[in-house]
Order: structure tokens, then C-alpha cells, then sequence
């Protein structure tokens, strides 16, 4: 792999990694509560870490995680699309988001551990970043990242 390759994704596993972080610190020191889908926009980020730390350190099956990174990235996007489609209602919130309906509970220890449990909706935007919301950032940075790594796979293919 080129030189100009490995800075890339050098780039990108800084970019994933401060991504991450930035999560967490709106989570535990801002005090945003994420959605579960918040919540599950962050494993295609984990995964392309530990992929882009298998190609730079043990340099082992780069075309196949490059694939698999281009894969995960549009995943990434998807999910991110979808859960920025919920907060601009185009789309319902699916099972994942939805709050429990405390009507629905008979026994008032059904309804006590509802009240504990804090489900918050994917629908609510909490916290924006010069406006937009993260689910709208995530979309288009998981995009961009899938044209980069498709784009890198690509270039392996020809170089090999």
C-alpha cells in the first residue's frame, strides 16, 4: 500500500477516533442522552477503527477489509439516513426508538420500571453542530468514507 494510502487512513482513523470521543463527551460531560439509534451509529465507527488498525499494523488482508470498510461505511450511512429521516419525519420510529407507552402497562411495576428506564426518542434532536443535527453529519461523513474506502479498494485492485 502507497505511502499516500496509509496517510488516509491515518487521516480517517483520527477523524473516527476524535468522532467517537466527541460522542462520548456530549454524552457524559454535556449531558445529552442519546437515542438508541445514536447509540448504534457508533459500531460501524468502532468496527472501521479496528479494521484500519488491522491494515496499518499487520498490513493482512487489506483488500478484504478495505471491501469490508467500504461496506461498513455505507452501512453507516444507512442507518444514519434513516435515523436522520425519523427526526425530519419522513420515516417512522421503528421498534428500536419508540418510548414505552405507559397506558399500555397494567401493573404498577410495569409502570415504575418504565419511569426508571429513560428511552429517549429518536425523533429529538438534542444537540446540533453549527445547525445540523449529528445524525445528518453522520450521514454525509459515512458516505464521504464509503467513497473513500470504495475508491481505495478500487486503486488496490488496479495496483495489484
Amino acid at each position: 500500500m502507497s505511502r499516500l494510502n496509509i496517510n488516509i487512513l491515518v487521516l480517517i482513523l483520527i477523524s473516527l477516533v476524535l468522532s467517537l470521543i466527541s460522542a462520548y463527551a456530549i454524552e457524559f460531560v454535556l449531558g445529552h442522552e442519546p437515542c438508541n439509534l445514536c447509540i448504534y451509529q457508533r459500531i460501524p465507527y468502532i468496527v472501521s477503527i479496528v479494521l484500519i488498525l488491522n491494515i496499518l499494523f499487520f498490513d493482512k488482508f487489506n483488500k478484504n477489509s478495505l471491501i469490508i470498510l467500504s461496506i461498513v461505511s455505507l452501512l453507516g450511512s444507512f442507518l444514519a439516513f434513516y435515523h436522520f429521516g425519523i427526526e425530519q419525519g419522513f420515516f417512522d420510529e421503528s421498534i428500536v426508538c419508540k418510548t414505552n407507552d405507559i397506558s399500555q402497562s397494567l401493573s404498577k411495576e410495569e409502570i415504575l420500571r418504565q419511569l426508571n428506564q429513560k428511552t429517549i426518542s429518536c425523533s429529538d434532536v438534542t444537540f446540533r453542530l453549527f445547525g445540523f443535527s449529528l445524525a445528518s453529519i453522520n450521514t454525509i461523513f459515512s458516505f464521504i468514507l464509503f467513497v473513500i474506502f470504495f475508491q481505495l479498494y478500487k486503486k488496490y485492485e488496479i495496483n495489484k
